[in-house]
Order: C-alpha cells, then sequence, then structure tokens
C-alpha cells in the first residue's frame, strides 16, 4: 500500500520525477542538483525511499512513476479527510465551507459527482 504521506523535500522531489519522467537517474541526479541543490547521494537516498514507499521505481537507471500525481494527490487527499475528520466526507465539506454559500455551480458539481458516485457503489464498483 502507498504511503501518501511526505515530507516537504520529498514531495517537491517527487513532482521533479513527475514533471520529467521517465527519467534517467543520472539526469535526475543533475536535475535535483540544480533545482533543490542536492547532492547525489542525497537524490539516490530519497529516490531510494520513495521507491521502497511504492511511488516510483528505478529500473535499468530510468526512473518512472508507479503512481501518477493525480492518484498520489487523491490519495493524500482521502489520507487526510480519514485522519482529520474520522473518514466523514459530509463532516470534511461542512468544515471547508464553513459560513461560506457554495454557489449554484458548485452544488450542481457536487450533485453530479455525488450521482456519479452513487452509481459506481451501486454497481458494486
Amino acid at each position: 500500500m502507498t504511503d501518501y504521506r511526505l515530507a516537504e523535500q520529498e514531495a517537491k522531489f517527487a513532482e521533479l520525477i513527475w514533471d520529467s519522467e521517465p527519467v534517467n537517474s543520472t539526469e535526475l541526479v543533475k536535475l535535483a542538483a540544480r533545482v533543490m541543490s542536492w547532492k547525489k547521494s542525497t537524490t539516490y537516498t530519497v529516490l531510494r525511499r520513495l521507491c521502497e514507499r511504492g511511488l516510483f521505481k528505478n529500473d535499468d537507471a530510468t526512473v518512472t512513476a508507479l503512481v501518477s500525481r493525480d492518484e498520489f494527490q487523491a490519495g493524500r487527499s482521502r489520507r487526510y479527510v480519514e485522519d482529520a475528520f474520522g473518514g466523514s466526507l459530509p463532516r470534511f465539506l461542512a468544515a471547508f465551507i464553513g459560513g461560506g454559500r457554495l454557489s449554484d455551480s458548485q452544488a450542481d458539481e457536487l450533485t453530479r459527482l455525488i450521482n456519479e458516485r452513487k452509481g459506481e457503489a451501486d454497481d458494486g464498483t
């Protein structure tokens, strides 16, 4: 199972990989040095950790994502709702909206999303 919690520098490095993939690991070291001022050893250490956590793979010196940026962000969001709101999406939405109001288009979009997901759940997916 992918761990969706990343430290700030790990997240920045992951973004660098997603922006550059597929990328040769030697080129990734150069990118990390230029963008993040990292040494080669730091780059390979963090890359190894992210590979062990199931986000990326380094196969024959080519680094690619096992989890897309969108999949990662979705998992991170689910993890946040689970941790902060006990997994309750209604509690999250109530907190997110706060005292504000939804526009008609926002309410329509939420209704559409809910109806789409309800249909998936009803289908057993």
